[in-house]
Parts: C-alpha cells; structure tokens; sequence
C-alpha cells in the first residue's frame, strides 16, 4: 500500500487521550502499534475504553492528545479503508441479506461510482463471500429469515465486501451461545488467512482473543492504557482442538491473571461508599 512499508505499523496510537464532554476520560497516553495484516485483540475489565479505542482508530472521534496514524497517514477524520462489525448485526430488516451486504458499496468510493454498471459483478463478489461463511442460497432470505449465528456471519460480510484494509469488530460473536461462537471463530480465521487484511478486536472473552490473535493486547482500568502485550505463538489454522492444548490453557490463565490484577488495582483506587446512619 502507498506510503505504508512493510516495516513501519499499519496502526500507530502514540500517547493518545481521550476525554469525553463530560469530563469522563476513556484513555489516558495509549499507545499501540500493529503491523499490516497482523489480528490483534484487545481485551481488559469492563468499562477501560476498548470501545473507546475503536472509535479514534476509525476516525470517529478525535483524540483530545496524541497522533493515531493509519496507513502512513494522521487520522483526521473517519476512514474509507475501515470495515467494521459489532456485537448486534444491525442489517436492514427491509433488505434481502444480498442487499444488506451490498450496502457498503452504495456509501463507499470509487464502488459507489461502478456499481450501477457493474452491479453483476459486485453481486457475484458478494455470493462468493456468502459461500465462504456458509450462507449461499442465502441471498434472497430476509434477516429474520436467519438464526443469530447467520445474521453474524452476513454482518461480517458486510464488514468486508468494500475489501478494507483494515477490519475492527466489537465483540462481535458476545451475544451468540457458545458453540455458534466457537463455530465463527473458525470462519472468521479461514478469511483472514485468505486476505490477510489488518483486524482489531475488541473482546471479553479471552479464549476468543488467544484463538484468533497473532497479539493480546491487555488494558488498564480506565482511563485506559496497554498494561501488556502478549505474543500468541500458536500454529495455524487454529482448531477448537488448539482450545484444549496446554500451551492454549496456559495462555489463557495468564490474560485472565492479569485482568484480575487490573481489576483488583482499580478496586483499591474506588472510594468506599460511606454509609451515614
């Protein structure tokens, strides 16, 4: 990519703050750096401004200190190389998922210029990327025609029909059970490991996070910073087999270890609620 080297990160947050009309601070002198095509996680206790990170990163909202460069440039405002995926699938419920997933290309340039004369074309991309997560002869179904898992996986095509080059999900698969959870994880890596875009995500779960990153980033109590960061060198494809494997286990206990430390410190930081007779 033009004025991205293979040696300089795709994401940098250089000391970066955010504070909220309010007064509320989210993050106080974050840092991060991500390589191009690297997965990285986020994990850390409720409330230390994961979802926060996202939105500066994205370009929704601007930091109150610091730079945060992406692709060789300063983020100034919200990015077009950006797909993005949430914890509830907001698709258009008047749409048909092709439609639904086709939506990106009606906002984002130069598909929004191509479209109308190359709409077979985009259609045919997109029915591809339904087949890779499982949903072809699934275009024409309504979203209340599909189970959660489905309406997740037609949300993450959405995320990646405009081809980003950079892929931010926000606890994507929190609200789904265990076993469709465990099922996408799978998906989601098999397109990564084919396009090889950047992702960031956001999570609660830590076996998520150390089945899917390349890096775990762990954050402090908010206002929020990087406390650690670990290296998950585990071979790929990852398998729910990788889940039981001691090297996976101890990986796990390690980043739970550490948001409880985190946690724990931010409880002695709390003021005591005083009780008045």
């Amino acid at each position: 990519m033009p004025g991205v080297s293979c040696l300089s990160p795709f994401v940098e947050l250089d000391r970066v703050s955010l504070t909220y009309g309010g007064g509320t601070m989210a993050l106080d002198g974050t840092s991060l750096s991500v390589r191009q095509g690297e997965f990285v996680a986020v994990v850390g206790p409720s409330g230390c401004g994961k979802s926060s990170l996202m939105k500066l990163v994205t370009g929704l909202v601007p930091p109150t200190r610091g730079n945060i460069i992406v692709a060789g440039h300063e983020v100034a405002g919200p990015l077009k190389i950006v797909g993005m995926a949430f914890q509830n699938p907001t698709l258009l419920p008047w749409r048909s998922t092709l439609d639904n997933i086709m939506l990106p290309l009606e906002i984002v340039e130069p598909h929004r210029k191509r479209l109308r004369r190359e709409r077979a074309h985009y259609e045919d991309l997109a029915k591809k990327l339904l087949a890779t997560v499982g949903l072809a002869g699934f275009e024409q179904k309504s979203p209340w025609q599909l189970s959660g898992g489905m309406q997740q996986r037609a949300s993450l095509c959405r995320a990646l029909i405009h081809e980003p080059k950079l892929l931010m999900l926000d606890e994507p698969f929190g609200a789904l059970d265990a076993f469709t959870r465990e099922e996408l994880w799978a998906v989601l890596q098999q397109v990564w490991l084919e396009r090889k875009f950047t992702v960031i995500l956001v999570t609660h779960d830590l076996r998520e996070a150390a089945f899917l990153a390349d890096t775990v980033h762990v954050m402090s109590n908010r206002p929020g910073h990087i406390v650690s960061s670990h290296s998950i060198d585990l071979p790929r494809p990852r398998t729910l087999e990788t889940t039981f494997q001691k090297d996976f286990v101890d990986i796990v206990h390690v980043l739970r270890d550490e948001i409880s430390k985190v946690r724990a410190a931010g409880a002695l930081l709390t003021p005591k609620a005083t009780t008045h007779a």
